[in-house]
């Protein structure tokens, strides 16, 4: 039998994150289970190359991190305030890496995640998420493609 009891659900604060909550909402619904949002900060490895200086890091940290945890408490108040059993993570690094580290440490069910996020030159630069968290991930993937929703 296939038990699902922790969902989790990343998150990039594009409008795409809105169009593929409600398919999160309904299988947690079904499964009665818990939905943990994450959004991950690209971390001080990304910027590799950059001569920024540590003194600059710090104080972008601070203030990313700070404005990621504002950006999901508006998200969850805008768009979750119907669902109760949740929580969220803010976390820094690699994405990919950080999403299914998560969820291994966790023991996520089931991710629940957009093919389709930020585009443009950031995409061509960092590539798809979704295509590494699916090929790394340790519980299954459910990938929705944003584009594709009948609104």
């Amino acid at each position: 039998m296939v038990e699902v009891k922790k969902i989790l659900f990343p998150v990039d604060f594009t409008e795409n994150s809105k169009k593929v909550l409600p398919y999160v909402k309904h299988f947690a619904r079904a499964f009665a289970a818990h939905i943990t949002l994450i959004h991950v900060v690209r971390g001080p490895d990304e910027f590799s190359g950059f001569e920024l200086g540590s003194a600059w890091w710090s104080s972008f940290e601070k203030e990313v991190m700070e404005g990621s945890r504002a950006a999901m408490e508006h998200f969850m108040t805008e768009n979750l305030q119907d669902y109760k059993d949740i929580d969220y993570m803010i976390l820094m690094g690699d994405i990919i890496e950080e999403i299914n580290k998560f969820a291994v440490e966790k023991g996520v069910d089931l991710i629940i995640m957009g093919t389709h996020g930020r585009k443009g030159l950031e995409k061509a630069v960092f590539g798809s998420v979704a295509e590494g968290v699916v090929k790394h991930a340790a519980c299954p993937v459910l990938t929705i493609n944003p584009f594709k929703i009948k609104s």
